[in-house]
């Protein structure tokens, strides 16, 4: 069977008013679980430690993660963890500490792990300069062995980039990039306060295919202010000229609640709900029918990628960076509010710059929560992590892979399911269950039946349309 259901509208699809009213609730997006929200503060040194001997006892290959948390401007949309500022001799700073926790990781690392993968993420990684991208590029390298076919990938602001940073950042060794988009409406840029031409793209685009990097990413958003299904045709139009090989069409998560900055987006009109699973039908229409596989919930890429190919041989994962090719890896992640994540364990650094100085400089790790898995949460986050990346599930064979009778330990979850067959999310099979063409859409309320927690963390969530 097709994993991309094409032409579909939303008549086909079976999508009424009454099921989006139903099913637009809070939910996670699901890049971890459990989600962020059941992490808890680290309260002494021994609970420190029990969240680092998980890195330390082991082996296989490592995946890296540095958050560059300075952007030169605020976009009120955005819910990362960042600092504003035009001054980029911050940044030395910042990098002065990222070589000391970057050194003091290593420490506890057991020799020979070598990484095959490392991401730049932020905040705008391209607020470095050329030498701090450089001297970024030494700290890692100085602590870790970079394995020569690691995936080396990078998140770029075209508004702020210039040429001697590509390949600055090409010289580090990065072969993949994503570029924020968004929309190119002017109206909407406007109002989400992120002016960013067409021709700022173009030329980003340009520069990179030149530097040799060889798979770009764009960001898109929709949910966001004065946007309409033919404005986002117009977005979809122009980002499908650029040729990429992979897009990435996020709903706008609006949580002002946590990013108070939100709040300004509510002076103009934001799509009712309604409105945006018509984009989003839209776009997966005009996506897949250019060439373009839907991967999962907001990622596409071209038939011949190589997350289409992990998604159709079923090894596609999932986590804080989305979707990933790499599985049983152990996340290391550097700077200011970064998440690394191991086989039992999540660590989150500090949110606040100056406490995460503070607590390099007192000699330790700059963890402010955490996370030990229990049995339970590890055979649900499988589970969870199997249905958003292959969209089906089969009993027999997750329940032996965990060592349990699949419909004895689920068979609440199984049953509620029953409710989304009436529905048109899931159809059950003999061995298992599919998610429809429907289900893909809604993909985050079909997983949240597996979640041991949403009950009691739902209210911190976006809504799921």
């Amino acid at each position: 069977m097709s994993l991309t259901p094409t032409n579909t509208s939303r008549e086909e699809l079976g999508l009424s008013a009454e099921l989006i009213r139903k099913y637009n609730q809070p939910a996670p997006r699901y890049t971890s679980y459990p989600t962020a929200l059941k992490f808890r503060t680290v309260e002494d040194r021994s609970s420190r430690s029990a969240l680092l001997a998980d890195l330390e006892d082991a082996e296989g290959p490592l995946s890296l993660y540095v958050h560059v948390p300075y952007c030169r401007s605020l976009c009120w949309f955005c819910g990362c963890a960042k600092i504003i500022s035009t001054n980029t001799a911050l940044a030395d700073r910042y990098l002065d500490y990222l070589a000391i926790e970057v050194r003091r990781y290593a420490e506890l690392i057991r020799s020979g792990r070598k990484v095959v993968q490392l991401h730049f993420g932020g905040g705008t990684p391209n607020f470095l300069s050329p030498s701090q991208i450089k001297r970024m590029a030494g700290i890692l390298r100085g602590s870790f062995e970079i394995d020569e076919s690691a995936e080396i990938s990078v998140e770029l602001d075209p508004r702020t980039l210039s040429r001697a940073q590509v390949l600055a950042f090409t010289d580090l060794g990065v072969n993949r990039a994503s570029i924020g988009v968004q929309d190119v409406n002017t109206k909407v840029q406007e109002a989400i306060h992120r002016i960013q031409p067409t021709e700022t793209n173009e030329k980003t685009i340009s520069w990179l295919r030149e530097a040799g990097i060889g798979s770009i990413n764009v960001d898109l958003i929709y949910g966001l202010p004065h946007q309409t299904e033919d404005g986002f045709k117009e977005t979809l139009e122009e980002v499908l000229a650029y040729d990429p090989e992979r897009l990435a069409v996020f709903s706008y998560a609006h949580v002002p609640w946590s990013k108070p900055a939100q709040k300004i987006l509510e002076r103009s009109p934001l799509p009712s709900a309604d409105s945006k699973i018509e984009i989003l039908i839209q776009t997966v229409e005009k996506l897949t029918s250019s060439g373009y596989t839907h991967v999962g919930m907001d990622h596409f890429a071209k038939h011949s990628d190589p997350m289409v190919k992990a998604q159709e041989a079923k090894t596609l994962q999932r986590n804080f960076q989305g979707y990933s090719l790499h599985a049983n890896v152990d996340i290391c992640a550097f700077g200011m509010s970064a998440i690394s994540q191991s086989q039992n364990a999540f660590r989150q650094n500090h949110k606040d710059l100056d406490t995460y100085y503070r607590m390099l400089d007192e000699g330790n790790i700059p963890l402010e929560k955490g996370y030990l898995l229990t049995r339970d949460d590890q055979i649900r986050r499988e589970v969870i992590m199997r249905l958003m990346c292959d969209l089906e599930l089969d009993f027999d064979a997750r329940g032996k892979a965990n060592g349990i009778d699949f419909s004895d330990y689920f068979g609440g979850e199984v049953e509620s399911l029953r409710a989304l067959e009436q529905d048109g999310l899931v159809a059950f099979t003999g061995t298992g269950l599919k998610v429809t063409p429907l289900g893909r859409l809604l993909i985050r309320n079909v997983a949240s039946r597996f979640d041991g927690y949403l009950d009691t963390a739902a209210k911190g969530f976006s809504k799921a349309i």
